[in-house]
């Protein structure tokens, strides 16, 4: 039962089928990192769409504690070959264990499917298509939008 009740949860976490809004989109980035902070690599694996196993993905996080992320600009979503992509820049501030600080700047590719026929509800669903991060220089942390 418990299991059961995670599962919806999880699911419930993220966006509706047909929310095609830019807000729709930055709020799956705002989950993955929420889920990263709070060690729940599975949700926050969830939210991506690739061929990286989970086990990497989670060891690609072993030595961090908590992560922030803060949206530079809000981006305008496209439409290619049956989605809708928006590009999202970002900052990223990260905690790792040892108390040291990291700072990355990039951007994240989300991208949902529009609603067309045969389409299923997790496609039109927005996702994390890629990540494009690299450590900022010093002086970088302070800008952007906290989420």
């Amino acid at each position: 039962m418990l299991i059961i009740g995670l599962a919806l949860a999880a699911a419930e976490a993220h966006t509706p089928p047909r929310e095609t809004s830019v807000q729709a989109a930055i709020q799956v980035v705002r989950d993955y990192y929420a889920a990263v902070s709070r060690h729940d690599y599975r949700a926050a694996y969830a939210l991506w769409h690739g061929a990286q196993s989970y086990a990497r993905f989670r060891r690609g996080y072993a030595a961090t504690r908590s992560v922030k992320v803060r949206f530079v600009d809000a981006g305008t979503p496209e439409g290619a070959a049956g989605s809708l992509y928006l590009d999202l820049p970002v900052r990223v501030d990260a905690v790792l264990r040892s108390g040291a600080r990291q700072h990355f700047i990039g951007h994240y590719v989300l991208r949902r499917v529009n609603d067309v026929p045969g389409s299923t509800a997790a496609q039109r669903r927005w996702h994390i298509e890629s990540a494009h991060l690299k450590q900022a220089p010093a002086g970088h942390e302070a800008d952007g939008h906290e989420a």
